[in-house]
């Protein structure tokens, strides 16, 4: 399958890609490299081959949750626009 530049205006105006007149051939060259590449994965066979959802086959694995004090409060708060020693200041969002 080649693409024309009729058809990578059509798919640059559905993305809402603005491409000058000099890219178009450049991009026209790029996919359909890239269609000639998905071209040769169809030689392949892959009869019996069971269709990969996950790279891996292990759920919902969680790390231990551990404590770490990796920097100290005054590096934390080192480049803060406004703090007060110990903790960030920040602007108030919630009336009562």
């Amino acid at each position: 399958m080649n693409l024309d530049l009729e058809t990578v205006e059509k798919i640059a105006h559905l993305a809402r890609l603005e491409v000058a007149e000099t890219e178009r051939q450049s991009l026209l060259n790029d996919m359909n490299k890239i269609l000639s590449f998905m071209e040769k994965l169809n030689e392949l066979d892959t009869e019996g081959v069971a269709p990969l959802v996950y790279l891996t086959d292990e759920v919902n694995v969680f790390r231990k949750d551990e404590v770490k004090h990796e920097i100290t409060v005054e590096q934390a708060l080192q480049n803060a626009p406004k703090q007060d020693g110990k903790y960030f200041r920040v602007a108030k969002v919630i009336n009562k």
